[in-house]
């Protein structure tokens, strides 16, 4: 019980460091949106996509193999483990920093932001140095320190908030009334430059925090141990680049499947702003996972005690979708105001809102159905669910990107997540069943369709009288989901 109960005080705490840390940096959106053209939070929005693919590849899933063998019957010195992830880790970022900063250049013409090679070697830095920094955090979870990761991880957002805050809102206000303070270094004309810069400098900072992790042990290099590394987390790596595939290809092939540059930049960031606004579902999916694992963990316990876990399972299931559809009607009910969230400029990009929330819903339930594979020991099915998505990705942008622009971007999310989803489901029901209630939930999403339409239905224009008649609405899909929920229990009570 004590083991359980640590293991949820710690989940707590990175899962708060995580939500908090995603939430805070959401905030941003706004100020950027405001601040610059649709165009140029494009070139923010494609850099990123590649950013979060180079940094899952530079990882190559070595703090899972880091946990694996710092834990492994042979390797009997976890430091050895460590120092080895450090020094291989450290090489490969090294090289990768001196590569990207050479071809810097050329990456930024591909990249559309040829003036600005700045921005280039300024994110390969910043990547380089994230890579290198993952094991010592993974360290620290290693050593049960979860107080000083959530820390170390909130300064490093913290600090990147504020530098954005100083080079994007005060120093332009400086400029215009004291220019002579800023001007050694402020240039006003470097524009999105300023975020760019404000991760790396909160990057480095934290990799200066991280000194003692990284110097108070001696290290140890062990190349037959690195060699089982590699070919543990191979696996891994494959998984990740699938994964991270999935949330990003789409932002990487618009600007290559739209052949006017300036129209595929300013389509580019109307689409991320609005992507931002659906990400609501992401952080509620993210809260949700960091509850999820230790509540396996804690019915496998009951097991023995010879309670039902299956039947745990399929009402987890049950309340994470109502709550998600409930999430998803509240964005949709007050969008009105909500949109408000990303500048004007930006609102025609609003029709991708329902669908990427309901692409990330479906991702959060493919997430509550990978339990069996993970509780089966297949996890194989992981990557091949993840591959699958990534072709159905790439299919329907290719298809369908060129012809209908960034809503197919919105619709191919819907389609690879609905089909990792249905799939999942389909092979898990063979493998492992665990007898989810699909009447019921078929009966939230029923009702949340029905609500949704009345909504839209009932809508006059006059905030005053919409917003009232639709918060009622919220109120009646919650009564609606107690009312399945009490009839399914009568009706189980009955059989």
């Amino acid at each position: 019980m004590a083991s359980i109960k640590s293991l949820f005080k710690d989940t707590a705490i990175y899962g708060v460091s995580s939500i908090v840390g995603r939430f805070l940096n959401w905030c941003l959106v706004p100020m950027y949106t405001y601040m610059f053209a649709a165009g140029e939070y494009g070139i923010v929005t494609n850099v990123y996509a590649y950013v979060a693919l180079a940094l899952i590849i530079l990882t190559y899933g070595m703090e899972t193999g880091f946990f694996r063998f710092a834990n492994h019957d042979r390797w009997k010195d976890p430091q050895e483990v460590y120092t080895t992830g450090l020094v291989s880790l450290g090489t490969t970022s090294t090289l990768f920093i001196i590569a990207g900063c050479i071809l810097s250049p050329e990456i930024a013409r591909l990249l559309d932001c040829a003036a600005h090679p700045s921005f280039i070697w300024m994110m390969v830095i910043t990547v380089g140095v994230d890579a290198y920094t993952s094991l010592p955090f993974a360290y620290l979870r290693y050593r049960k320190r979860p107080i000083r990761f959530a820390t170390l991880k909130l300064l490093n957002i913290g600090l990147n908030i504020g530098l954005n805050l100083f080079f994007i809102l005060l120093c332009p206000w400086l400029w215009k009334t004291a220019p002579e303070a800023i001007g050694w270094f402020y240039d006003p004309g470097f524009g999105i430059g300023y975020i760019f810069l404000a991760n790396l400098i909160s990057s480095l900072v934290t990799l200066l925090l991280l000194y003692p992790e990284l110097t108070g042990t001696s290290y140890r290099f062990n190349g037959r141990l690195l060699k089982e590394m590699l070919v543990y987390s191979y696996p891994i790596l494959i998984l990740g680049i699938a994964g991270i595939m999935n949330q990003t290809l789409d932002k990487i092939l618009y600007p290559i499947l739209i052949p006017d540059k300036a129209e595929a930049m300013a389509g580019l960031g109307i689409y991320g702003a609005n992507y931002k606004i659906a990400i609501v579902m992401v952080m509620f999916t993210q809260a949700f996972r960091f509850a999820y694992e230790p509540f396996i963990f804690a019915q496998n316990k009951e097991v023995k005690e010879g309670r039902d876990k299956n039947a745990s399972y399929s009402q987890a299931m049950n309340w994470f979708v109502a709550f998600g559809l409930l999430i998803f009607l509240g964005v949709m009910f007050f969008l009105p105001v909500l949109k408000y969230f990303i500048a004007p400029q930006y609102f025609e990009g609003l029709r991708v809102v329902p669908i990427i929330m309901m692409a990330e819903l479906f991702a959060g339930i493919f997430f509550n159905l990978s339990l069996w594979y993970k509780l089966s020991d297949k996890t194989i099915w992981g990557t091949w669910f993840s591959l699958m998505g990534l072709g159905v990705t790439l299919l329907l942008n290719i298809l369908f990107v060129p012809r209908f622009g960034y809503i197919a971007c919105a619709w191919a999310a819907f389609g690879c997540y609905g089909f990792m989803m249905i799939a999942s489901y389909l092979v898990g029901n063979r493998k492992y069943p665990i007898g989810y209630q699909l009447g019921k939930l078929g009966s939230y999403f029923l009702s949340a369709i029905i609500l949704w339409l009345a909504a839209m239905a009932l809508t006059t224009g006059n905030n005053w009288i919409d917003f009232p008649c639709r918060a009622l609405l919220l109120v009646a899909f919650g009564g609606s989901v107690l009312l399945v929920n009490r009839a399914f229990s009568r009706r189980r009570s009955a059989a």
